[in-house]
Protein backbone atom coordinates (compact mmCIF):
# COMPACT_ATOMS: atom_id res chain seq x y z
CA UNK A 1 0.00 0.00 0.00
CA UNK A 2 3.13 2.30 0.32
CA UNK A 3 5.94 3.01 -1.34
CA UNK A 4 9.45 4.53 -0.93
CA UNK A 5 9.91 7.86 -3.57
CA UNK A 6 13.61 7.26 -4.85
CA UNK A 7 16.05 9.95 -3.27
CA UNK A 8 12.75 12.46 -1.78
CA UNK A 9 13.19 14.65 1.13
CA UNK A 10 13.45 12.17 3.78
CA UNK A 11 12.28 9.10 1.95
CA UNK A 12 8.34 10.02 2.30
CA UNK A 13 6.12 7.75 1.83
CA UNK A 14 3.67 7.56 -0.69
CA UNK A 15 0.18 6.60 -0.31
CA UNK A 16 -1.65 4.21 -3.23
CA UNK A 17 -4.82 6.62 -3.86
CA UNK A 18 -6.45 4.03 -5.74
CA UNK A 19 -5.92 1.14 -3.39
CA UNK A 20 -6.85 3.42 -0.64
CA UNK A 21 -10.27 4.26 -2.96
CA UNK A 22 -10.97 0.93 -3.37
CA UNK A 23 -10.56 -0.11 0.38
CA UNK A 24 -12.70 3.25 1.24
CA UNK A 25 -15.36 2.55 -0.94
CA UNK A 26 -15.49 -1.86 -0.30
CA UNK A 27 -15.94 -0.50 3.49
CA UNK A 28 -18.73 1.77 2.92
CA UNK A 29 -20.39 -0.72 0.56
CA UNK A 30 -20.62 -2.96 2.99
CA UNK A 31 -21.85 -1.28 5.77
CA UNK A 32 -24.21 1.05 3.06
CA UNK A 33 -25.33 -2.75 2.26
CA UNK A 34 -26.07 -3.83 6.22
CA UNK A 35 -27.87 -0.25 6.42
CA UNK A 36 -29.91 -1.00 3.60
CA UNK A 37 -30.72 -4.39 4.80
CA UNK A 38 -31.80 -3.20 8.72
CA UNK A 39 -34.23 -0.35 7.12
CA UNK A 40 -35.38 -2.79 4.60
CA UNK A 41 -36.54 -5.35 7.24
CA UNK A 42 -37.29 -2.91 9.98
CA UNK A 43 -39.10 0.23 7.93
CA UNK A 44 -39.80 -0.58 4.66
CA UNK A 45 -37.70 1.25 3.09
CA UNK A 46 -34.15 1.52 1.30
CA UNK A 47 -31.41 3.12 2.34
CA UNK A 48 -31.59 5.81 -0.90
CA UNK A 49 -35.16 6.41 0.40
CA UNK A 50 -33.74 7.25 3.58
CA UNK A 51 -31.30 9.19 2.96
CA UNK A 52 -33.63 11.17 0.48
CA UNK A 53 -36.16 11.63 3.43
CA UNK A 54 -33.13 13.05 5.61
CA UNK A 55 -31.92 15.56 3.01
CA UNK A 56 -35.80 16.43 2.46
CA UNK A 57 -36.30 17.36 6.50
CA UNK A 58 -32.78 19.46 6.76
CA UNK A 59 -34.31 21.84 4.36
CA UNK A 60 -36.14 25.15 5.87
CA UNK A 61 -39.31 24.33 3.52
CA UNK A 62 -38.85 20.68 3.61
CA UNK A 63 -38.38 20.69 -0.25
CA UNK A 64 -36.10 20.32 -2.90
CA UNK A 65 -36.30 20.42 -6.28
CA UNK A 66 -36.22 17.46 -7.94
CA UNK A 67 -32.86 17.97 -9.97
CA UNK A 68 -30.76 18.97 -6.13
CA UNK A 69 -32.49 15.75 -4.95
CA UNK A 70 -31.24 13.64 -8.03
CA UNK A 71 -27.98 14.94 -7.27
CA UNK A 72 -27.70 15.22 -3.52
CA UNK A 73 -28.31 11.51 -3.69
CA UNK A 74 -26.75 10.22 -6.27
CA UNK A 75 -28.77 9.24 -9.03
CA UNK A 76 -30.12 10.46 -12.30
CA UNK A 77 -33.49 11.82 -13.62
CA UNK A 78 -35.20 9.07 -14.53
CA UNK A 79 -33.81 6.73 -10.95
CA UNK A 80 -34.82 9.78 -8.99
CA UNK A 81 -38.32 10.04 -10.32
CA UNK A 82 -38.72 5.95 -9.45
CA UNK A 83 -37.52 6.78 -5.70
CA UNK A 84 -40.27 9.68 -5.23
CA UNK A 85 -42.60 7.43 -6.62
CA UNK A 86 -42.32 4.95 -4.09
CA UNK A 87 -41.98 7.19 -1.38
CA UNK A 88 -45.04 8.73 -2.44
CA UNK A 89 -46.97 5.37 -2.47
CA UNK A 90 -45.80 5.20 0.97
CA UNK A 91 -47.45 8.41 1.62
CA UNK A 92 -43.92 9.74 3.04
CA UNK A 93 -43.61 12.50 0.20
CA UNK A 94 -45.17 14.41 -2.95
CA UNK A 95 -44.55 15.91 -5.37
CA UNK A 96 -45.40 20.08 -5.68
CA UNK A 97 -44.76 22.96 -8.63
CA UNK A 98 -42.96 25.50 -8.33
CA UNK A 99 -45.26 28.35 -7.48
CA UNK A 100 -42.55 31.15 -9.29
CA UNK A 101 -42.79 29.73 -12.86
CA UNK A 102 -44.86 26.52 -12.79
CA UNK A 103 -42.04 24.64 -14.23
CA UNK A 104 -40.34 23.01 -11.42
CA UNK A 105 -40.90 20.39 -9.79
CA UNK A 106 -40.42 19.71 -6.14
CA UNK A 107 -39.79 17.03 -3.76
CA UNK A 108 -41.83 17.33 -0.36
CA UNK A 109 -41.63 15.18 2.85
CA UNK A 110 -44.89 14.56 4.22
CA UNK A 111 -45.88 14.49 7.79
CA UNK A 112 -45.63 10.46 7.54
CA UNK A 113 -42.13 10.93 6.25
CA UNK A 114 -41.57 13.26 9.12
CA UNK A 115 -42.45 11.23 11.67
CA UNK A 116 -40.80 8.23 10.16
CA UNK A 117 -37.24 9.99 10.25
CA UNK A 118 -38.27 10.63 14.19
CA UNK A 119 -39.19 7.11 14.76
CA UNK A 120 -35.82 5.74 12.86
CA UNK A 121 -33.12 8.29 13.58
CA UNK A 122 -32.03 7.17 16.72
CA UNK A 123 -32.18 3.67 15.82
CA UNK A 124 -30.44 4.22 12.68
CA UNK A 125 -27.91 5.73 14.39
CA UNK A 126 -27.12 2.98 16.83
CA UNK A 127 -27.26 0.35 13.35
CA UNK A 128 -24.40 2.34 11.83
CA UNK A 129 -22.45 2.43 15.15
CA UNK A 130 -23.03 -1.35 15.39
CA UNK A 131 -21.87 -2.33 11.79
CA UNK A 132 -18.72 0.54 12.55
CA UNK A 133 -17.92 -2.01 15.37
CA UNK A 134 -18.50 -4.98 14.08
CA UNK A 135 -16.56 -4.64 10.60
CA UNK A 136 -13.78 -6.33 12.07
CA UNK A 137 -15.76 -9.59 13.27
CA UNK A 138 -17.80 -9.56 10.11
CA UNK A 139 -15.02 -9.25 7.97
CA UNK A 140 -11.66 -11.32 9.21
CA UNK A 141 -9.31 -10.13 6.57
CA UNK A 142 -10.38 -6.28 7.52
CA UNK A 143 -7.06 -4.61 8.44
CA UNK A 144 -8.09 -1.75 10.54
CA UNK A 145 -4.90 0.29 10.23
CA UNK A 146 -4.17 -0.23 7.05
CA UNK A 147 -8.09 0.87 6.14
CA UNK A 148 -7.69 3.77 8.93
CA UNK A 149 -4.54 5.09 7.17
CA UNK A 150 -6.81 4.76 3.86
CA UNK A 151 -9.26 6.94 5.53
CA UNK A 152 -6.18 9.24 6.53
CA UNK A 153 -5.00 9.98 3.26
CA UNK A 154 -8.50 10.31 1.42
CA UNK A 155 -9.09 13.26 4.07
CA UNK A 156 -6.31 14.65 3.89
CA UNK A 157 -6.70 15.72 0.27
CA UNK A 158 -10.56 17.23 0.97
CA UNK A 159 -10.23 20.84 1.27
Amino acid sequence: MYKKTAGAKGDKPLHDLSRSWSQVAAFVSAVDAGLNKWLTTTYGIGLTEYRALVLLSRTPDKELRVNDLAQQVGLNQSSVTRLLSRLEDKGLTYRDTCPDDGRGIYAVIAERGEALLSEAGEPHQAKIQELLEGAAKRDPQLDQQELGRAFGAIGGLIK
